[in-house]
């Protein structure tokens, strides 16, 4: 029985899942992203890319084409939850939103998020909607939890439980290979801690590009919010998800966000990196394979953790 069962579930799965182009109101035009259409009496969940030129399917140019979002939609539609995945304001197909992608702040992204729940409410029919952030989209939607309404709650997938100055530190500090370049890179984060430009005429090419100063007004705002209080201040439901696998946002990030809201929920999946894959292996290589390959789904214990909560008894009691 339990094996008949087991192959149901992966046939489930396996069933394709219908989405279709949605737009949302922007600063200068459109917001694009895809939505699922939920099952009757299912919730719907808005999915909040990461740092950088991630798209809505959770790939950017920089050789990341993990699909992750686009797995996670599905694996959720598989089981009748909803879900809307974004492009960001200036991106991909939000590019018409505004003239300059990164004349942006996360207060921005907040108003986008504002925009993009009246919308999916909209498309939907749900009361409320739930919000799930990747990475930096993490801290998006913490510093959204407080200001956005018709929120059902909010789910933090592999976030920062930092500052961005903090990680940025802890990431050149933890490579040997940066030692030639650590000074200059330490340097560029105080100053920009401190809220000041940085000029990287004399910087390595790749530390030039990190803190491109195309970039740096972005950075400066970035630096002054802080996950670990705005977790402590979110009111809802809370799901903290971390990868036990992370080399990007490691394990302590999770812990420091439960640590300041010891009532959310707290997931650690052992064996799933950043991208939301498990990986074999605890060697960099198999890590990063992962990070473009789109056949691989998202971890089964992420999709579960994720369905779970948006569908507990206390949350359809909120929706």
């Amino acid at each position: 029985m339990k094996t008949l069962i087991a192959a149901a579930a992966l046939a489930a799965l396996a069933v394709p899942v219908a989405a279709e182009e949605i737009t949302a109101s922007g600063p200068e035009g459109q917001l694009a992203g895809t939505l699922v259409t939920p099952a009757d009496g299912k919730p719907v969940v808005l999915i909040v890319p990461g740092s950088g030129p991630t798209d809505r399917d959770g790939n950017n140019p920089m050789g990341v084409k993990a699909a992750s979002y686009r797995l996670l939609a599905e694996a959720l539609g598989a089981r009748g939850i909803g879900s809307v995945r974004i492009d960001k304001r200036g991106m991909f197909g939000s590019k018409a939103a505004i003239a300059d992608a990164n004349a942006v702040t996360i207060a921005d992204y907040v108003t986008d998020i504002g925009a993009w729940v009246q919308r999916t409410r909209q498309a939907t029919g749900r009361d409320c909607v739930w919000l799930a952030g990747h990475s930096e989209g993490g801290l998006v939607a913490l510093a959204a939890a407080g200001k956005v309404p018709d929120l059902c709650g909010v789910i933090v997938l592999a976030g920062p439980g930092m500052t961005m100055a903090e990680i940025l530190r802890a990431q050149f500090k933890g490579n040997p290979a940066n030692a030639p370049v650590l000074p200059d890179a330490l340097h560029a984060i105080d100053m920009l801690e401190k809220g000041e430009r940085v000029d990287v005429a004399g910087f390595h090419p790749a530390l030039a590009s990190v803190f491109n100063p195309a970039v740096q007004g972005y950075i400066v705002d970035l630096m002054t919010y802080d996950p670990v209080a705005l977790a402590a201040a979110t009111a809802g439901p809370l799901l903290i998800v971390q990868g036990g696998k992370d080399f990007q946002v490691p394990p302590a990030n999770g812990a420091a966000l439960h640590a300041a809201r010891p009532s959310a929920d707290y997931i650690v999946v052992p064996s799933m990196n950043h991208v939301l894959k498990d990986v074999e292996g605890d060697d960099a290589q198999s890590n990063l394979a992962t990070y473009a390959n789109p056949a691989l789904p998202v971890s089964s214990e992420l999709v579960d953790a994720v369905a779970g909560f948006v569908t507990a008894p206390r949350a359809n009691e909120t929706s």
